[in-house]
């Protein structure tokens, strides 16, 4: 069973605690629409990789200029050194966005559903336009309605063994694959720096992730 990697999105301007779990993470999230002013100065702070994320209402996100300001400071990111700069596969002009940011970084192509997760076939072919528009990493997270939809994100990643895909499911019922996600191949999952800063419904602290992956690393299936 592989190490899972452990992505931290921080959503507020506070290096300490940041700095506490920073021996516990692989990697951060600079989430741009939920720090505002100031992230360029956090972004230096970190000595761990960071993927870059702007997000926008439509897909879970805050932010509130315009979609030009929007892409600037993702690439503004990218130039800054964010290691994968996160997209989402229904912007506009995406063709053009991935190759600005594919001279710096890897692009992440990311599609969310809020309201429910899609049948398995509407998945793979989200995948697949994701691969298309040259996608580094693809990522495809959607809300679990009924417990299934966890089997159903996880079955996307093992059909997948040549992607490099996250697939989790949001919400209460969402845990579980979360958690799974990168024991079943997954590239990696998101958790909390500390309780009542979650980027998206349903995620866990880094705390309690470790420690739930300590417990499965230390007593393996025989």
């Amino acid at each position: 069973m592989k190490k899972a990697k452990i992505c931290a999105p921080i959503t507020v301007n506070n290096l300490k605690a940041i700095k506490q779990v920073e021996p516990l993470v692989d990697l951060f999230e600079v989430r741009i629409d939920l720090i505002g002013d100031g992230w360029q100065e956090l972004a230096r702070e970190l000595t761990k990789p960071w993927i870059a994320c702007n997000r926008c209402v439509d897909e879970g996100g805050r932010w509130q200029g315009n979609e030009a300001r929007r892409i600037e400071s993702l690439l503004q990111a990218a130039e800054l050194g964010a290691n994968i700069v996160d997209i989402e596969l229904a912007t506009r002009n995406l063709d053009k966005i991935v190759r600005l940011v594919k001279k710096r970084a890897e692009c992440l192509l990311s599609f969310h559903d809020l309201k429910k997760t899609p049948s398995l076939e509407e998945m793979r072919e989200i995948v697949k336009r994701q691969r298309e528009a040259g996608a580094d990493i693809c990522k495809v997270v959607t809300t679990a309605q009924v417990y299934e939809d966890n089997l159903t994100v996880l079955k996307l990643i093992g059909e997948s063994p040549s992607v490099r895909l996250i697939s989790f499911t949001m919400g209460p019922m969402g845990a579980i694959s979360r958690i799974l996600c990168p024991l079943a191949g997954g590239e990696l999952t998101y958790a909390s720096i500390e309780r009542g800063k979650e980027s998206a419904p349903g995620q866990i602290t880094v705390n309690e992730l470790t420690g739930i992956y300590e417990m499965i690393f230390r007593n393996p299936s025989p």
